[in-house]
């Protein structure tokens, strides 16, 4: 009989799932993994095993498929393909955890209708990231479930990190910066410690750069500050997400625009961006392969918000001893790369352009004073691994 830890990380129309095996007193093995995207549309479904081979790779035909059947769909596949599994739990990604929730637990109806209340804090994310949850207990009750919060992380920032310009008590209620993308801060500083654990305890910044992008300062390997702040909305621009915007401007829409708040909330979150800055695509290779004039700009201005945002996050900590990069972008534009890296010498970075386009581990030159790396992003065995130790297997 095979054992294993099953992740699942939902979003609005999207359910990816990673199957780990567990064994006593070893890692966990990939065993496959995949993803169903176009929910509620036109759905398609790919997934391979730890070979890479395809198990697999065509459309759905149900076009208002939900997460529940999605579920159901991976769940056959795994039946079909690991005739001995047994599933010791499920591991699930929640973007938002509040102040409350700072580190992972395992999940009880309690829990879930707290983390239902954080769901105007992530509106792209939080309810679905819930949807999977109540699926997996639909099909399984008894099957034990642990929340893995992406806010976790940066729980450990000072007071001064986490507090807006509003009176005091909007703080005490609740009101403050609490940055995301931690499961894959998490990640990436474990194996940077692992590999080089001088750098690691030093002052390193690590550019979380997907469709949903953010960066994070971390000393010593512990998070002190973060460009997201009350939501995943604020920072650097991402795919469709604005990313920092002068609060006025919400205002302007809503009393002289007239735009309700949901048409507001629409711009902000789905029609901005690369997207609605380019008037083309919110997918970086499509804009960097693009000659039109916009979506040069889109790109330009996604640079300039990281090198903004990486000069403030550097004197955070009063110094900078490396730059990280990740994530889908982060991990396979060596364009962004360089040129990130190049508007960032002042700081010290001497990009090694060869080690660069090889997308090498280490990115800068030899005898670069501030260091550049490249580390892929592995939430799924990130949150396989809490999963474990909640579970004491």
């Amino acid at each position: 009989m095979t054992k294993a830890i099953l992740v699942l990380n939902a979003g609005s129309s999207s359910l990816k799932f990673a199957l780990f095996e567990h064994e006593a007193a070893s890692d966990l093995h990939l065993m496959a993994q995949g993803q169903i995207e176009g929910i509620g549309t036109k759905p398609y479904f790919l997934a391979k095993n730890h070979r890479k081979q395809i198990l697999a790779d065509k459309e759905l035909a149900i076009s208002d498929t939900n997460h529940a059947d999605c579920l159901q769909i991976i769940a056959t596949l795994l039946r079909d393909n690991y005739t001995d599994l047994k599933l010791l739990g499920v591991g699930h990604r929640i973007v938002h955890g509040g102040a409350h929730y700072t580190a992972p637990l395992r999940l009880t109806p309690g829990t879930i209708g707290a983390l239902e209340a954080l769901s105007p804090l992530a509106p792209l994310h939080q309810p679905h990231n819930l949807a999977a949850i109540r699926a997996v207990a639909d099909i399984q009750p008894d099957l034990p479930q642990v929340a893995c919060f992406d806010t976790a992380f940066h729980r450990c920032q000072n007071q001064i990190n986490q507090l807006f310009g509003l009176p005091y008590h909007c703080y005490e209620r609740g009101i403050r910066r609490y940055g995301f993308h931690g499961l894959s801060y998490e990640y990436v500083s474990s194996v940077l410690k692992q590999r080089e654990p001088e750098i690691a305890s030093g002052k390193v910044v690590i550019a979380h750069l997907g469709n949903g992008a953010s960066m994070c300062a971390i000393q010593n390997g512990k998070s002190v500050a973060s460009s997201m702040g009350f939501t995943a909305l604020d920072g650097l621009m991402m795919g469709t997400r604005t990313g920092n915007l002068d609060a006025g401007v919400v205002l302007y829409l809503l009393q002289q625009e007239k735009l309700s708040i949901l048409q507001v909330e629409e711009l902000l979150y789905r029609r901005s961006g690369l997207l609605g800055l380019s008037g083309i695509s919110s997918d970086m290779r499509v804009l960097l392969e693009s000659s039109e004039p916009q979506a040069a700009l889109a790109v330009d201005y996604f640079v300039h918000r990281i090198s903004r945002e990486l000069g403030s996050l550097a004197a955070s900590m009063n110094g900078l001893d490396a730059l990280v990069f990740t994530a889908g972008i982060g991990e396979n534009s060596s364009i962004i790369r360089q040129r990130v890296c190049e508007q960032a010498r002042w700081l010290g970075i001497e990009i090694d352009t060869h080690a660069n386009d090889a997308h090498e581990f280490c990115i800068s030159t030899i005898d670069s004073p501030t260091t550049a790396w490249l580390i892929p992003c592995n939430e799924e065995l990130m949150i396989a691994r809490h999963t474990r130790t909640q579970l004491g297997l």
